[in-house]
């Protein structure tokens, strides 16, 4: 049964419908009746849109004005920008709230003043540029003096329980739950466990620490204090018996995260590197290229910093050497007017509207210098060579180890004083410098060089007989040797002489500089001699022309011009020169072959070669 239905019609009268449903459905009792009533009405309502739309609108409710709707419209619209502004005010709170938890967690810079006012310092963070604001107080140990070989001995500087800072990089850092185990580096060799525990007592002091200690990055330079704690067993580092737990840390020089490579990764040697290629996990193999890009990082290594360390050293010993002989050393200018080395290419400047040269050595003005009076001197200083050689053993600019001085009647005199000299340097590294070599002969591997007691000096007539007898075509015996010629002779003379040092004279007159003596004998050959480490030249030196007729026929001869660049230096012939004799030494040369290493850029600390001119 339908009790009522509500409808509005524009041509038949609602209530004249609704009663036609009621009584009909009320009579009969049946929802047929019913359903058909509501049927014909709908159809009725529906058969002309427009004109029940209009009617109903005006039987009905009356239309809005639009004073009403905008109204409706502004309440709609204030109350949807209320729910924005309640959203946008929730929003703001919460990131106020998430703001005050990280500014109260937040690991703040430290600007450590003095050690007197470390107790307001925090614990942990980066230090504030330093900028020599002050002299902290504190005392920074090393290292290398947390153990001796004695571990137990009462004469180390520092025992356990002793609180320390210490100053280095960051070599590695492993943070794990609770705890944190790192380890310090300075000076590519010495290095020290550090770690850090949970403290019960402190959660959020440790949380921070903890926190602080994931964000360092390797390479990082880190101050560190801590308390030595004795009994360990640290065989990955070179201090193994002490380690230290830290108690503050701050980062003074933060690296960045993505290094060019990793120092780990630089410091293998290349068997190591070759026997894990076939592994699940093969080493990166670092190119030559790549190191000399980013050579600082290079330098790192314990082997490669320790190569320089062996530079450092053999001209120490070099000096040490001629010092002890009577030599004094001197500086020569390296912007000189005209060539100083025939045959060898020369770099060119504008001198404030003339052409200068770099010198390709200080020869000229050594041998002024005996001119001088001063009849034993040396020079170290750099060499320059515009030669488009790319080879492993050339640079265009090397560092000169040069001598000059007068000799009464032979230049076997200076050979005499230059093999003294390099028996002092061979056995100052062995002696004084043997951790040094074993860092790098660990990477590099060699053995020490051998040498007699008095100098072996092969001729050149038999240096000739020696490749002949190799294999080699000679010609005429007028020409230079190459590479692969010295490398044959040092062969032969280690097997008959028993040396990997040696000294070869008479060279061909044509292949040597216009200031070399001629041989008395012949005119040929010259009072000229080079020394070999391992077959390879390290030195270049003769008895010097000092007659100023000879050296001037000697110009004529090879076709060089004396021009303003020479004049200075005949001259100071024809006003009397002690007879004279020296050599020039390439340092990196030395480096390089006493240490058997496969390319001299190893031994310069920024190599210059044809294809490269930084960093």
């Amino acid at each position: 049964m339908i009790g009522r239905i509500l409808m509005r019609s524009s041509s038949v009268s609602s209530s004249s419908i609704f009663a036609t449903a009621f009584t009909t459905s009320t009579n009969t009792g049946t929802r047929a009746t019913a359903t058909t009533a509501f049927s014909s009405y709908y159809h009725h309502a529906h058969s002309s849109p427009r004109t029940h739309t209009k009617r109903w609108m005006s039987e009905g409710t009356a239309e809005k004005t639009e004073e009403e709707k905008a109204a409706i419209k502004a309440a709609r619209e204030a109350r949807k920008e209320e729910k924005e502004r309640l959203k946008a005010e929730k929003k703001a709170k919460k990131a106020a709230q998430r703001a005050a938890e990280e500014e109260a967690n937040k690991i703040q810079d430290i600007t450590y003043l003095s050690i007197d006012d470390q107790s307001s310092y925090a614990k942990m963070g980066d230090m504030t540029r330093v900028m020599s604001r002050s002299r902290t107080g504190r005392t920074f140990a090393s290292v290398a003096d947390l153990e001796t070989s004695d571990s137990n001995s009462d004469s180390n500087v520092h025992q356990p329980g002793d609180k320390i800072w210490l100053r280095g990089r960051l070599d590695s850092i492993r943070v794990k739950g609770g705890s944190c185990f790192l380890v310090l580096r300075q000076g590519s060799f010495h290095t020290v466990q550090a770690l850090y525990f949970k403290d019960k007592e402190d959660p959020e002091g440790s949380k921070k620490m903890l926190k602080y200690l994931k964000s360092l990055t390797v390479e990082s330079v880190i101050d560190l204090e801590g308390t030595i704690v004795g009994g360990a067993n640290v065989k990955s580092c070179s201090v193994q018996t002490v380690e230290l737990s830290i108690e503050r840390i701050h980062t003074v020089s933060r690296a960045q995260a993505q290094l060019p490579f990793l120092v780990e990764d630089a410091a293998r040697s290349e068997a190591e590197v070759e026997a894990s290629q076939d592994t699940d996990r093969p080493f990166p193999r670092l190119g030559q290229e790549l190191r000399l890009d980013n050579r600082w990082m290079d330098l790192r290594t314990p082997a490669n910093n320790a190569i320089m360390r062996v530079q450092s050293a053999v001209c120490q010993l070099f000096r040490e050497s001629l010092y002890s002989q009577g030599f004094i050393e001197i500086h020569s200018p390296k912007l000189i007017a005209g060539e100083s080395e025939s045959g060898a290419g020369v770099f060119t400047t504008d001198y404030f509207g003339k052409t200068a040269c770099l010198a390709q050595s200080p020869q000229l003005y050594k041998q002024m210098a005996i001119s001088a009076d001063m009849d034993r001197v040396f020079e170290i200083g750099p060499v320059f060579r515009a030669e488009n050689s790319n080879t492993r053993r050339h640079l265009c600019e090397f560092t000169g180890l040069d001598l000059e001085m007068a000799i009464n009647d032979h230049y076997m005199e200076t050979l005499e004083v230059i093999h003294n000299c390099f028996k002092h340097i061979f056995t100052g590294l062995e002696t004084r410098h043997a951790k040094e070599l074993a860092v790098i002969r660990e990477q590099y591997h060699s053995e020490p060089v051998t040498f007699t007691d008095e100098p072996c000096v092969i001729h050149w007539p038999e240096a000739q007989e020696i490749l002949t007898e190799k294999g080699f075509d000679m010609g005429d015996g007028m020409g230079d040797l190459n590479g692969a010629m010295e490398l044959a002779l040092g062969e032969a003379i280690k097997e008959k002489y028993g040396t990997d040092f040696f000294m070869l004279d008479k060279y061909p007159s044509e292949i040597r500089p216009f200031y070399t003596m001629p041989d008395p004998d012949d005119g040929r050959f010259s009072n000229s001699y080079d020394m070999f480490i391992r077959g390879l030249e390290i030195c270049s030196g003769a008895q010097r022309c000092h007659d100023p007729e000879l050296v001037t026929e000697i110009l004529k001869k090879k076709g060089i011009e004396a021009g303003e660049g020479l004049e200075s230096y005949i001259n100071s012939f024809k006003d009397g020169i002690s007879p004279h004799a020296g050599a020039g030494i390439g340092l990196e040369r030395v480096v390089f072959l006493y240490l058997g290493l496969d390319n001299v850029r190893k031994a310069s600390m920024f190599p210059r070669d044809p294809n490269r001119c930084t960093p």
